[in-house]
């Protein structure tokens, strides 16, 4: 979950030291991130249960344990103080994996056609080299703006109910409509929020060619 609201010009350069770098800002082993690992750990769970044994049942328990919990590492943190770079990076990572393997395993069962998954694999290529294009000028990645983690959530919410309508035949008809209403509207958002990343990287790297010259 992002700590704190998005800003083009929130961004740090890599070799910044922001101040809460000192204290809570830079311990690794704080209760939040340990819950993100654990959400990180349940990525190999999941893609094991549904590609393996075929454990549906399991399988969506482990992924809607994982997209519901989503929130629960970043108001942890706000509560207790334990804000950390390392969970702000953990956060949209754990996030992007679940992703990303529910995206594998459901083309590869063919729960969603290959077409939805090239959709969203392109955004992320995409914003992979707008990550580049921003290392190269010595930022690192920026912050998690609302539009995307609102994006995230619902795919979250989209990849569960429609493994309960391909697993579960009696629930096929609900669940998969309710499904795919979320999973195409949780694309175009996706998108939407890329295109912000995309601008935001625009203004950090034009700054800079600026301050260049």
């Amino acid at each position: 979950m992002s700590r704190r609201p998005a800003r083009a010009d929130d961004a740090q350069p890599t070799g910044g030291t922001a101040a809460r770098s000192e204290g809570a800002g830079s311990r690794v082993l704080t209760i939040p991130n340990l819950i993100s690992f654990a959400r990180l750990l349940g990525v190999p769970l999941f893609l094991y249960l549904l590609l393996g044994p075929r454990a549906d049942v399991a399988a969506l328990v482990v992924l809607a344990v994982g997209g519901t919990t989503d929130w629960v590492d970043g108001y942890v943190a706000r509560r207790l103080k334990q804000v950390s770079r390392l969970g702000e990076l953990l956060d949209p990572t754990a996030d992007r994996l679940y992703i990303l393997a529910t995206l594998a395993g459901f083309t590869a069962r063919e729960i969603v056609p290959w077409e939805f998954t090239a959709a969203l694999l392109a955004r992320e290529l995409l914003l992979l080299g707008s990550l580049l294009v921003l290392r190269r000028y010595g930022y690192g990645p920026p912050p998690v703006h609302y539009l995307g983690k609102t994006a995230t959530f619902i795919l979250l919410a989209a990849f569960p109910t429609l493994l309960l309508a391909d697993a579960v035949s009696g629930a096929a008809t609900v669940a998969g409509a309710i499904g795919w209403s979320l999973a195409w509207w949780g694309l175009v958002l996706y998108w939407v929020a890329g295109a912000f990343y995309l601008v935001q990287a625009a203004r950090l790297v034009g700054s800079r060619r600026r301050e260049a010259r």
